[in-house]
């Protein structure tokens, strides 16, 4: 008797494992090529993939915005801020027409059309690649770099290849005149 409730205790904790499991992508870049499902659900590795790059195709995505999603079964949640407002709607057009995606929660949110908000993003642009090696990151289409300004508060997000670009962004960012702080959340890939 102990064994089977051992056996049935197990079973239900792995259902439970994966039906918890998720694949979340969190910023879109071009670097990040490999997405794929915890629990090995090739529908729903195929569906990230296929977010992923509708994501990335959107013609007003640009280096100041974070589009990020989960997907959960044929569920997809998209995050992230964005500065244009017509990409929240198009991120989502683009997203609920992929084969398979049953349902589309949006969680994008619109950045502050502050002027000093666009000051700070284009200056931190040309310190943050105008830094020894770190000009690297701004030759892709789809820099890897990506940053986010609100209400004067900047927050680094993407990828880099190590640990000292990722410290020399946060250098460059803090040296921008008028932003309030700077919050480094770029990956190191370790290419």
């Amino acid at each position: 008797m102990l064994k089977r409730t051992v056996g049935i205790g197990l079973a239900s904790l792995l259902l439970a494992a994966a039906a918890s499991a998720q694949i979340t992508v969190d910023p879109v870049v071009a670097d990040i090529k490999a997405v794929a499902s915890p629990t090995g659900d090739k529908n729903e590795t195929r569906i990230a993939k296929e977010v992923r790059h509708e994501l990335l195709m959107l013609p007003y995505y640009t280096l100041f915005d974070d589009l990020g999603f989960v997907v959960r079964g044929n569920n997809v949640e998209l995050t992230g801020a964005v500065n244009d407002g017509t990409l929240i709607k198009e991120s989502e057009n683009a997203v609920k027409h992929i084969e398979g995606v049953e349902k589309v929660t949006n969680n994008i949110k619109l950045l502050s059309p502050l002027p000093d908000d666009d000051r700070i993003r284009r200056e931190a642009v040309r310190k943050i690649f105008g830094m020894g090696n770190l000009s690297q990151y701004s030759w892709e289409a789809a820099p890897s770099i990506h940053i986010v300004v609100d209400h004067g508060h900047i927050r680094l997000i993407g990828y880099v290849n190590n640990e000292t670009d990722k410290n020399m962004a946060t250098i460059a960012a803090g040296q921008v005149t008028g932003a309030f702080s700077v919050k480094n959340e770029l990956q190191v890939t370790g290419k």
